[in-house]
């Protein structure tokens, strides 16, 4: 049967229907403010004294923990995968107490820092490169 009029069923219906404007997607908000520094410290291979590039992590947890009197932080010691694991826990644990002595110097009350050693147990990339290992060697400040 022909259409009534010249026109089909599907071309009607779709002339009387009137074009909306999709709304356009709201940006993203942007990301919450950063309330706590960087919270990783990088050490040289078989060292424990912070290196001079990192000491201004240390000062931005210090500034951060003298603001907040309430604050605890654990700072764990972790080294890369060579070495054994007894050396490697006794490493870990001088590279986090190294960061707690650098707190404490800066005015944070010892007793709100706990310096702990993962030696090698918790590692951050299992790569046997240099670039690997680096990421390793480390403390972590960990607020409770």
């Amino acid at each position: 049967m022909p259409p009534k009029g010249g026109r089909d069923d599907a071309t009607y219906y779709y002339s009387n229907k009137s074009v909306r404007e999709v709304p356009k997607p709201e940006p993203a908000p942007p990301p919450p403010p950063q309330n706590t520094p960087a919270k990783i410290v990088y050490f040289d291979f078989d060292k424990y004294d912070v290196r001079a590039g990192d000491r201004s992590i240390v000062e931005a947890h210090a500034g951060y923990m003298r603001n907040r009197p309430a604050s605890r932080v654990v700072i764990e010691g972790n080294t890369d995968l060579r070495g054994g694991r007894e050396y490697n826990l006794a490493l870990g644990q001088r590279r986090a107490e190294a960061v707690q002595r650098m707190l404490t110097q800066m005015g944070v009350p010892g007793e709100r820092i706990e310096a702990v050693s993962w030696g090698i147990e918790k590692p951050a990339s299992l790569a046997t490169t240099e670039e690997g290992h680096q990421l390793n060697r480390r403390a972590e400040f960990s607020y409770r």
